[in-house]
């Protein structure tokens, strides 16, 4: 963690939580950061993730480096990655994927699945054919391969077409190359090559050396007019034979004729004659290229015409408008569609028309020069990462599934917790990207059975994606909302009056109300009609609703003969004090201990001195709480405070008779007599009779449990579902998984 950031979280914890919790945090950070003990995360929520599949040093730079540039320009954040070194964990920190000439590994498919599993969006990116043999068998270089090269080499193609297929989208360069992909996926975006910042920085030197030199050389002008030929890799050499003859007779027409190859190219035995003409470079790393580029003349750029080379990018003519080089080209492919002849380039269909531009262009240096600076102009204004960024980044943008986070304090399980993770599974289920920020250390994802969320931690991580809508869900992480600016849409889940969470004369009661009428910019939400109607009345804060539900399958009916011990159950946190877990002893410390058993339920405050206890449970699993409920028989909840109680729902679920202290937030849904017994907040005698009349009156305790029952059915999640999307107006859509079933496990 940066000292910036320290310092703000520091002074937001000191504002918002206190001394104490300062004096602790700082503590617990000393440890696990001074001391070693803590293993900071190598990997941070950013955007994109681009994933390069391509071991030569070209490509990559052009389709990942300068793409990532160009997001950048526009407001994404990028990392890139070999495929070798990709790992699963990455799918948790990333909106997206844009594998580049990717081959298929069980890493790669693993990826692939679990991104769409998560609904996020996979793109494939490719600047040339090499993805089936149909394409491929047209470069002539295969021809010199052996079996076992050959067979390697397809393995490779073969592979990379895998990749494309479980693809979601494909990026490529040129229309030709778009086409042939349209056979292999639904859509296909053209972004062209483009010069990066560092291209155009080099080039703009290497031209600025260029007119130096030649100030320099007026008394002794060198005649030469340099021609070009830039050819990267052996199988250009076909490209070149294209050409061969016209060459030859610019040298016999122009004795100032001189060719300069870059690269890898044979020369044939048509211009050994003038092998004193012709200057080679060996293959250079690409930042010599503008100053090599800007002291030819002439760029030539001759394709053989093929599907595959139809393919091709204009990456020639780009390189070489950017130092006021003239290029002439084969009139095909990506040449054909980006160069006006005459114009910023010269494009040939025939022969004849290379003869005739090739001695033109050598003759006339001022038709050379104009060509060279219109090409220039073009270049800047349309082939450059700053330039031309912006509709990859809105091309990208609209495939991406809406991603919404949920702030949580942590994630260790409470009924408020429970609602959250509901939310997000019910969101996932209907194509939502789903991520919990973690304002505590909780880095693991949430499992249960309803699948699996992405958790990322605040204090393990740092933060640079977009979220197009990102929920507060405690009045303490209405504070990641207001700093961080990468946020769409802002709401805040107000599950309880939080204020009275704490006793009177606690300052954090006025950190806490703050955030009901503080905030102008975010939508407030709530699963509480109570609290849909303080919001209102106190803070003038319109507050959309959506009740809250209960899963059927985890909380299951279980008959109960309330015959022998009836079993007590006592559920909350006993650190809590408006959970009231002390009145609920209170009451069951005077039953008499041979007919009642007390089990005691908590998620973190453990049993004090005086509680009698005979079964504590600590920190069940959700999934497995429904059975601790229907093996007791009453459930006896106290709390002081509740926005909506789960426990008494819970317990009407399973067969059970729940007695309850009302509060403004459980008489939402509880009425006495009929689904449960309500008894008097602070009266333990009233609470003693109450669970006595459930042992001793069976006709009263079977239309409570009967009735309890369609209260509970009435809320059954998948009824809710709709009105759960409208609250973060979304619509019932529901939205089918593009991956195959990925089967959710720990990360």
């Amino acid at each position: 963690m940066g000292i910036n950031a320290l310092m703000k979280k520091t002074i937001s914890t000191m504002k918002y939580e206190g001394s104490k919790s300062l004096v602790r945090k700082a503590y617990n950070y000393t440890k696990k950061r001074v001391l070693k003990k803590h293993i900071p995360s190598k990997y941070h929520f950013k955007d994109i993730l681009f994933i390069n599949g391509c071991s030569l040093p070209h490509p990559p730079r052009y389709r990942v480096d300068h793409q990532i540039e160009q997001l950048h320009f526009n407001g994404y954040s990028c990392d890139s990655v070999y495929y070798e070194e990709l790992d699963i964990e990455m799918v948790r920190y990333y909106r997206t994927f844009v594998f580049f000439r990717c081959p298929h590994t069980p890493v790669v498919e693993e990826l692939i699945q679990k991104a769409k599993y998560f609904n996020k969006t996979v793109f494939f990116d490719i600047d040339d054919l090499v993805i089936d043999h149909k394409y491929v068998k047209e470069i002539d270089y295969l021809n010199t391969m052996s079996k076992d090269e050959l067979d390697q080499y397809m393995d490779g193609v073969n592979r990379t077409q895998k990749t494309l297929r479980m693809c979601d989208y494909a990026i490529t360069t040129t229309g030709r190359l778009a086409a042939e992909l349209g056979n292999y996926v639904d859509e296909v975006f053209v972004n062209r090559n483009v010069a990066s910042e560092k291209m155009v920085d080099l080039s703009l030197k290497a031209l600025k050396a260029k007119e130096l030199k030649m100030a320099e050389a007026n008394t002794a002008p060198d005649n030469r007019v340099i021609m070009g030929y830039f050819s990267g890799s052996i199988t250009h050499n076909e490209d070149f034979n294209l050409i061969i003859n016209v060459v030859r007779e610019m040298f016999e027409k122009h004795p100032n004729a001189y060719l300069k190859v870059v690269g890898i190219l044979d020369i044939p035995t048509e211009l050994s004659d003038y092998k004193d003409r012709i200057i080679f470079e060996k293959f250079t790393d690409w930042t010599n290229l503008p100053d090599l580029i800007a002291n030819v003349h002439i760029n030539l750029a001759p394709l053989v015409d093929t599907i595959f080379n139809e393919a091709k990018s204009e990456n020639k003519w780009t390189e070489a408008g950017l130092v006021k080089v003239p290029t002439i080209a084969s009139n095909i492919g990506a040449f054909k569609d980006v160069m006006t002849h005459e114009v910023d380039g010269i494009l040939c269909d025939t022969i004849e028309d290379w003869t005739l531009y090739l001695d033109k262009l050598i003759a006339d240096a001022n038709y050379r020069n104009q060509i060279g600076k219109q090409a220039h102009t073009t270049v800047i204004n349309g082939w450059t990462t700053m330039s031309n960024g912006y509709k990859l980044f809105e091309f990208i943008e609209s495939k991406l599934h809406d991603n919404i986070a949920f702030v949580l304090p942590s994630t260790q399980i409470s009924g408020g917790v429970n609602v959250v993770i509901k939310h997000c599974n019910i969101l996932r289920d209907h194509g939502k990207d789903v991520t919990i920020i973690s304002m505590s250390e909780d880095d693991k994802n949430i499992i249960n059975k309803d699948g699996e969320i992405n958790v990322i931690s605040y204090h393990r991580h740092s933060f640079h994606g977009l979220f197009r809508k990102c929920v507060a869900t405690l009045w303490s992480t209405t504070e990641f909302l207001n700093m961080y600016s990468k946020i769409t849409e802002k709401y805040y889940l107000v599950q309880n009056f939080e204020t009275n969470f704490y006793e009177p004369g606690n300052h954090m009661r006025i950190w806490a109300n703050l955030t009901y009428n503080f905030f102008s910019n975010i939508k407030y939400i709530t699963i509480s009609k109570w609290c849909e109607q303080w919001l209102a009345d106190r803070y003038n804060k319109q507050a959309a609703y959506v009740e809250n539900g209960i899963d059927l399958s985890v909380f299951q009916y279980q008959p109960r003969t309330f015959e022998g011990k009836i079993k007590i159950l006592v559920e909350g946190n006993s650190s809590d004090y408006y959970k009231n877990v002390d009145e609920s002893f209170k009451i069951t410390n005077q039953l008499d201990p041979n007919r009642f058993e007390i089990w005691y339920l908590s998620y973190s405050g453990k049993p004090k001195d005086w509680y009698r206890v005979d079964h504590f449970l600590n920190k069940v699993p959700h999934d497995e709480v429904g059975k601790v409920y229907a093996q007791c028989d009453i459930l006896l909840k106290s709390s002081l405070l509740e926005s909506f109680s789960y426990p008494p729902l819970e317990m009407m679920a399973t067969g059970g008779v729940a007695v309850v202290a009302p509060n403004e937030g459980n008489i939402e849904y509880l009425v006495h007599n009929d689904n449960c017994l309500l008894y008097e907040q602070g009266n333990t005698a009233n609470a003693l009779e109450m669970i006595e009349a459930v042992c001793s009156d069976a006709s009263m305790r079977e239309r409570i449990i009967a009735n309890g029952l369609k209260t509970a059915q009435r809320k059954e999640w998948k009824q809710l579902e709709g009105d759960v999307l409208a609250l973060y107006d979304y619509q019932l859509q529901p939205i089918e998984n593009n991956g195959e079933k990925y089967e959710a496990k720990s990360v």
